[in-house]
């Protein structure tokens, strides 16, 4: 009997990386066979994100793309998944008829039964958001390779007046820890050599008396060759318990992406971020003393309703005193649903994006000068593949997250550990030569050479 063939593309952050495992996991459990090709699929997936507009306009771009696809294959399912499926369900289903199946983030475990609905001729919906679904015994379906993400926790209780992920992904809700070690030891056994933990604020953990400090102690300890990273940390909830975590374990990387904003308390109080200035710069204090050589990087709104030249020069100020490694840096977006959405967009367009270069022109210069300290330093690199550019050469990162660009050499293979001397550097990588193999054991995983 032919097995249907699905296929599935991904935008957005990681955690829909990680969904997309999860769905194809699930799929793979009812007898579907994944295909890189669109073209030889029953059926066509997008999970998709509603973090920002022109995130939501993509999907509706490669949509009108698919449409061709329908017409020479009339029988074939199309669907979303992910975020957009709750927010734009009416647009999409009713208004202009352009999916035949539309399901969010808690109804994978339904997805099969919604094909199936499809395929008959219905539309396939399923949007409830749950309050336990966590897919703690899905086990992902997973390509061979270096890198994984476990997704530790779902959903979000923080409701940032600009964000829609509590609407889009529900509450907070954790997994049980000892099945997120026991899917460390998997990725263990098959080779994997760096994990990221992802939550949409991985600080509010919780499983019974474990924090977020003891479930990233007890995956650290599976395996001492595998990296670990995690995302996203929210500042209020951000422990020295976790900082000492991080601290007192060589494989968990020396690098917290911790999100700040805006630099203005008038606009962090708007935007219900919960911490002010203050607070945060306490944080990044008391990590640097009890972390040497962490590094940073952050998130950044531009032109949030109401923020005048001032708050924007708070903001500037804010990436002066932290000296981030690196930011993923926006224009404020209206989110329909949010808080923000109902106050007045006052910030003109010309504005945002004028205050949004100068934030990015800050920044990138700010990069390039810490990278130039770097230059004559030795790193410990995971080798990741061979560089975009060239296959002449590999490329790579450090503990702290920066990309290393190195000659390739018959000594090297992808997945290797290898020590490094920064010879050369730019705002986004260092170039580097190669200094030697490093003999990786499992309980012990040198980061820093």
């Amino acid at each position: 009997m032919q097995k249907n063939k699905v296929y599935i593309e991904t935008y957005g952050c990681q955690m829909n990386f990680a969904d997309t495992e999860i769905v194809m996991g699930v799929l793979q459990n009812q007898g579907y066979e994944i295909t890189n090709q669109a073209e030889e699929a029953d059926v066509v997936l997008l999970n998709t994100c509603s973090i920002r507009d022109n995130a939501e306009q993509r999907i509706y771009g490669r949509l009108g793309n698919l449409k061709t696809l329908k017409y020479g294959k009339p029988a074939i399912v199309i669907g979303i998944l992910g975020c957009m499926a709750e927010r734009l369900r009416k647009d999409l289903i009713e208004d202009k008829k352009m999916v035949d199946l539309i399901v969010g983030p808690d109804e994978y475990r339904r997805l099969p039964e919604y094909i199936d609905t499809a395929f008959s001729g219905e539309k396939g919906i399923g949007v409830r958001l749950s309050r336990t679904e966590t897919y703690d015994d899905i086990i992902p379906y997973r390509e061979d390779g270096l890198q994984a993400w476990i997704s530790v926790m779902r959903g979000c209780d923080k409701f940032c007046t600009f964000c829609v992920v509590p609407f889009t992904r529900g509450r907070e809700r954790s997994r049980n820890l000892n099945s997120i070690v026991d899917e460390m030891r998997q990725l263990s056994n098959r080779g994997f050599k760096e994990v990221t933990l992802l939550g949409q604020n991985v600080n509010s953990y919780l499983d019974d008396e474990n924090d977020f400090a003891d479930l990233l102690a007890a995956c650290a300890s599976v395996d001492r060759s595998i990296r670990i990273r995690f995302t996203t940390s929210h500042p209020q909830d951000l422990s020295d318990k976790l900082l000492y975590t991080i601290s007192e374990h060589q494989n968990i990387c020396n690098y917290i992406h911790l999100p700040v904003q805006s630099g203005s308390n008038r606009i962090l109080e708007l935007m219900n971020r919960t911490y002010t200035i203050e607070h945060y710069l306490n944080l990044i204090e008391r990590a640097r003393k009890i972390i040497p050589g962490v590094s940073f990087s952050t998130d950044i709104i531009a032109g949030f309703p109401s923020e005048s030249l001032e708050d924007h020069l708070m903001t500037i100020d804010i990436i002066r005193k932290v000296r981030y490694d690196g930011a993923y840096m926006f224009k404020y977006s209206p989110r329909e649903g949010t808080k923000a959405y109902k106050m007045d967009d006052d910030v003109a367009e010309e504005t945002k994006a004028k205050r949004l270069q100068e934030i990015i022109d800050l920044q990138r210069q700010i990069s390039f000068e810490i990278n130039q300290e770097q230059i004559g330093t030795e790193e410990i690199v995971l080798i990741e593949g061979f560089s975009r550019k060239s296959d002449q050469f590999y490329s790579g990162r450090t503990d702290s997250n920066k990309i290393v660009i190195v000659p390739a050499s018959e000594s090297i293979k992808i997945g290797d550990y290898i020590k490094v001397k920064i010879n050369k550097a730019s705002s986004a990588t260092l170039f580097a030569s190669f200094e030697g193999i490093i003999d990786v054991q499992k309980d012990a995983l040198p980061l820093t050479a």
